[in-house]
C-alpha cells in the first residue's frame, strides 16, 4: 500500500554519516516533534538528482526553512559513505540530511519502490517529496517516471 496525506510514516531506519562515523536514525529521531521536508531520488550522483534535485533544496534550504521546516533531509537506497560522498561533493553540509536507506527498508514499507534493474539499479525509490508534520504526511509529490516536477524544491515551497 502507498503512503497517502494523513498517514503516519512507516517504522524504518535510516543510516547518516556523522563526525563518529556511520549512525543508524530511527523515525522518531528524524521526524518526532518536527517539521520535515523530505525528499527522495532513485540514486545518488545520476544525472537528474545531481544537476537538479539535490542541488534545488540546498539552492532553496534557507527559504523552505524560513517557513517552518526545522528539516531537510535527502533519502536515497544507497549506502551511507555513498550518500556521505554525495552530500560532500554537492556542498549540502548542514543544510540537507543525507539519509542511506541502504536496504530500500522505508522505500518498500512506503510503498513508493521502483523496479530499477533495467538500468542495472536493483529496486530504488521513486522521486518523491513530502512534507511531514511530527512523523504524518501532510503533503506528498509523487512523480510519473522520467519527470522532475512535484519533487523540486520549488514545488514544496509552494505548499509551505
Amino acid at each position: 500500500m502507498t503512503l497517502s496525506v494523513g498517514d503516519r510514516l512507516p517504522e524504518a531506519s535510516f543510516m547518516t554519516m556523522t563526525a563518529d562515523g556511520p549512525t543508524k536514525l530511527s523515525m522518531d529521531d528524524v521526524f518526532a516533534g518536527k517539521t520535515v521536508a523530505l525528499f527522495a531520488v532513485p540514486g545518488a550522483f545520476t544525472p537528474t538528482c545531481s544537476a537538479k534535485h539535490l542541488p534545488g533544496f540546498v539552492e532553496k534550504a534557507s527559504e523552505i526553512k524560513a517557513k517552518g521546516v526545522d528539516t531537510i533531509a535527502c533519502v536515497s537506497v544507497n549506502d551511507v559513505f555513498v550518500m556521505d560522498a554525495w552530500g560532500k561533493s554537492q556542498n549540502a553540509g548542514e543544510d540537507v540530511v543525507m539519509l542511506a536507506d541502504g536496504n530500500g527498508e522505508f522505500a518498500k514499507a512506503a510503498g513508493l519502490e521502483m523496479d530499477g534493474s533495467g538500468f542495472g539499479m536493483g529496486t530504488r525509490s521513486q522521486r518523491f517529496s513530502m512534507i511531514v508534520k511530527d512523523g504524518v504526511v501532510s503533503e506528498l509529490n509523487v512523480e510519473a517516471p522520467g519527470e522532475f516536477k512535484v519533487s523540486s524544491a520549488d514545488h514544496i515551497l509552494g505548499q509551505l
